[in-house]
């Protein structure tokens, strides 16, 4: 591989075939990365990916859940988020202004995250899961703290940590890219611990960083399936580099 790439260098390097060769090894890297965007889908792609990662937690808890800034709580895959927690007491959604904001589903809840929180909110939940919104909100020290108080037991955070930038005029920007460590910070300083942190680390396309965290000290159930942080090095197989390599 390493003969390989020397090789193409050096055709990079020539005048006139590296203007002919760039355009030819752009095209083949999108076509490498369109079929294993369609081969590896379930660990590609970020949302079928972390919908799995979801799964096997969901499925444990019978308390009160809600799904902070779930919009429609669409799955992206055909179906609901409701349906992945079937032993809840309760399925809530909030929502907040602007495009992707207010549904009108039933029982929403409307919730800025960057203002304090109703007090007949503070611990209402089993489970605040919290899905790839934390990065639209400026202040992300408050949203953490409220998605944290929100919740007697557990928080579920799925963020990413490689995308390209995304926003909408007037409802949201895109702020932040939180890594592992930064989310770990976060919710300890609001005494939760993170008892599982994952991540779908690939070379091809965008990555997200999937986080359970607990309030302390850890109540004793219900015993969940996975535990460990998994994703303490992130972006090493994305950009190929290990240990000191990295620096």
């Amino acid at each position: 591989m390493k003969l390989m790439e020397t090789l193409l260098v050096g055709g990079l390097k020539m005048p006139g075939v590296g203007a002919l060769l760039r355009p030819l090894l752009l095209g083949l890297h999108r076509l490498m990365v369109g079929a294993m965007k369609r081969a590896d889908r379930h660990w590609v792609r970020p949302r079928n990916w972390s919908n799995a990662e979801l799964r096997q937690f969901g499925r444990l808890f019978t308390g009160d859940i809600l799904n902070v800034s779930g919009w429609r709580d669409e799955d992206k895959n055909g179906g609901h988020y409701r349906d992945y927690f079937p032993a809840a007491r309760s399925y809530s959604i909030s929502n907040y202004s602007g495009e992707c904001g207010v549904s009108g589903v039933e029982g929403e809840v409307f919730l800025d995250l960057e203002n304090p929180l109703p007090p007949q909110l503070h611990r209402k939940y089993q489970v605040v899961l919290n899905h790839t919104t934390v990065e639209h909100v400026y202040d992300i020290r408050t949203a953490i703290a409220n998605l944290c108080a929100l919740s007697d037991d557990v928080v579920i955070l799925v963020t990413p940590f490689l995308q390209q930038v995304h926003w909408i005029d007037g409802s949201f920007g895109d702020w932040w890219r939180p890594t592992p460590m930064c989310l770990n910070r976060l919710l300890a300083e609001q005494g939760f611990e993170v008892h599982y942190q994952s991540a779908n680390d690939n070379p091809w396309y965008i990555v997200y960083v999937f986080t359970v965290a607990r309030r302390t000290p850890v109540p004793t159930m219900p015993r969940l399936p996975a535990s460990g942080v998994l994703a303490g090095n992130v972006g090493e197989t994305h950009f190929g580099i290990q240990g000191k390599d990295a620096q």
